[in-house]
């Protein structure tokens, strides 16, 4: 699998904890039971209900995979490594996009945990890249699918655990 470092904070590996038990325990069961009861139906051949029961089974064993993978490589966010004016990993930044003059909030995450539409964005998208390290005050130009567009950082908020540190820990 990919040994890729996984980043995520504490609600993120819980979330992943979570669903990595479900997937063991409740969801396993059920398509094991369709796998069973599929059986007693006879003919396997043209049996589409064992063969939609047999692809659930390897859909749901693929990402017990790939979560146990992310979880293995998983490196929990400690904003405590970051300088707590800075946009960082973790933190709650708001930015205002110059050309419209909306604000925007947005978590900024590793890409595990990104979800755009609850505004979790990624480190390693194009918003979150160009935001990361920036102090409050600052306008960034971030290259998006529609073109450039400038953005202001408005405020930086921590999730409660930043530290003070002088500088931003090396990767």
């Amino acid at each position: 699998m990919n040994d890729k470092e996984t980043v995520l904070t504490a609600e993120g590996l819980a979330k992943l904890e979570h669903e990595l038990d479900e997937l063991k325990t409740v969801h396993r069961r059920e398509v094991n039971d369709r796998i069973r009861q599929a059986k007693e139906y006879g003919d396997l051949s043209e049996n589409a209900e064992y063969e939609d029961a047999k692809q659930e089974q390897a859909f749901i064993e693929g990402r017990i995979l790939k979560l146990e993978a992310m979880m293995r490589s998983a490196r929990l966010i400690d904003e405590s490594e970051y300088n707590a004016d800075e946009v960082h990993l973790g933190c709650v930044v708001k930015v205002k996009d110059l050309k419209n003059n909306e604000a925007y909030e947005f978590s900024i995450v590793g890409s595990a945990e990104a979800d755009p539409p609850n505004r979790r964005i990624s480190n390693e998208s194009p918003l979150g890249r160009a935001l990361i390290g920036h102090k409050k005050g600052t306008t960034v130009d971030v290259t998006t699918p529609r073109g450039m567009v400038k953005y202001k950082i408005e405020a930086i908020k921590s999730n409660g655990t930043a530290g003070k540190k002088a500088a931003k820990k090396a990767s």
